[in-house]
């Protein structure tokens, strides 16, 4: 009886804990991408009105099935977002304390607090910030450090370094396949549905680029100094200079056409008519590589391999269904982060499950 009662008061607080962590990590999603500081300001706020919402309508899980998702303060809609990351740190912080001995849980409850955040960050934004990659890096290896359990290794020092090796396995295995993406797909060739319009729009440090229907960023072509956009136009103007039948050469900060080349801090408005148009394009994002170093930090070099297997298949399985459901725009991105971190959580729980039933189908008798 005071076995029961101590395991069911152990499991409550595991399942509190993770809801009020995931309160935290919401935080953490809507700040950390738009550079908002994590502790000003220090209560959470409502995204439209910003009025800070006080302690007594901040209970995790609680408080947003009682307003029904709303702002008490303007009504505005709340996203479920909030809601669901709650519930799924608290029942990941449940199933982690119930599978693993203590030590390992508390680690595991920090690697999975990363996996969450990285995962809804780059869901929205496609990114995944530093403040979690190399953040993340650095406390699993702590965390090897400090619990050698997690290398399989009762030595502490032998810890530390198959942490930092699996670490640089994470972020050399991937760097490899961006290189590579990059040399063999490096660009896309995108022919459009017979002569199109387009706009090039200047607002900051950044332009809306819009070509027919598809509405993109400017700054998302552009992850290296070297990358090229070729548009070819049946017409093109830029500001009130007037160019017909030519392909204007895109950098990120500057556009050719012919001879002749305009720095666009100095252009506010490029437009006209395109049938044509080449895209640089990457096989992932650096914060990819990054996210995979953390994973290995934590997870060693067998979850690094499992995890780019696993999210390769399951992010495979995800792009041919968009492909079938419907026809998928030239300009859509996949984010390739939560699909590692569905590897990662996989390995964290059916890792070892997995092993032996792959040697199984090596040697069935």
């Amino acid at each position: 009886m005071e076995i029961s009662f101590y395991y069911t008061l152990f499991a409550v607080l595991a399942f509190v804990l993770g809801a009020a962590i995931g309160s935290f990590l919401n935080v953490g999603i809507y700040r950390l991408p738009r550079d908002i500081s994590i502790k000003e300001p220090r209560r959470s706020f409502c995204p439209i009105c910003k009025t800070q919402i006080p302690s007594r309508q901040n209970i995790p899980l609680v408080s947003w099935l009682l307003l029904r998702g709303r702002c008490a303060n303007c009504g505005a809609r709340i996203a479920f977002r909030y809601f669901g990351v709650e519930l799924l740190t608290a029942l990941l912080f449940l199933a982690v304390w119930e599978c693993f001995p203590w030590k390992i849980a508390i680690a595991y409850w920090v690697f999975v607090s990363i996996l969450l955040i990285a995962t809804f960050v780059d869901l929205e934004h496609f990114i995944i910030p530093d403040q979690i990659t190399v953040g993340g890096t650095i406390a699993g290896i702590v965390a090897s450090f400090t619990v050698p359990e997690l290398m399989s290794t009762d030595s502490r020092l032998a810890a530390f370094v198959r942490a930092v090796l699996a670490a640089a396995l994470g972020y050399v295995i991937l760097w490899i396949v961006l290189e590579g993406g990059k040399i063999a797909f490096g660009r896309k060739r995108v022919k459009l549905d017979g002569p199109t319009p387009f706009t090039w729009t200047r607002h900051g440090d950044d332009a809306d680029f819009i070509v027919g229907e598809e509405r993109s960023l400017w700054s998302d072509y552009f992850a290296r100094e070297k990358d090229r956009l070729l548009l070819h136009c049946d017409e093109a103007k830029i500001d009130n200079r007037v160019f017909g039948n030519t392909i204007l050469e895109f950098h990120y900060n500057r556009v050719g056409v012919g001879t002749e080349e305009f720095v666009l801090d100095t252009v506010d408005r490029i437009f006209g008519v395109a049938h044509e148009l080449e895209i640089p394009r990457e096989a992932m994002g650096r914060g990819d590589l990054k996210f995979l170093a953390a994973i290995g930090a934590f997870l060693g070099w067998r979850g690094v391999l499992f995890s780019i297997f696993a999210g390769s298949v399951v992010g495979s399985v995800v792009g041919l269904a968009t492909l079938l459901i419907g026809k998928r725009v030239w300009s859509a991105k996949l984010p390739f982060g939560p699909y590692l971190a569905f590897g990662a959580l996989t390995w964290m729980f059916f890792g070892e499950k997995f092993v032996q039933w792959y040697l199984q189908l090596l040697n069935p008798f």
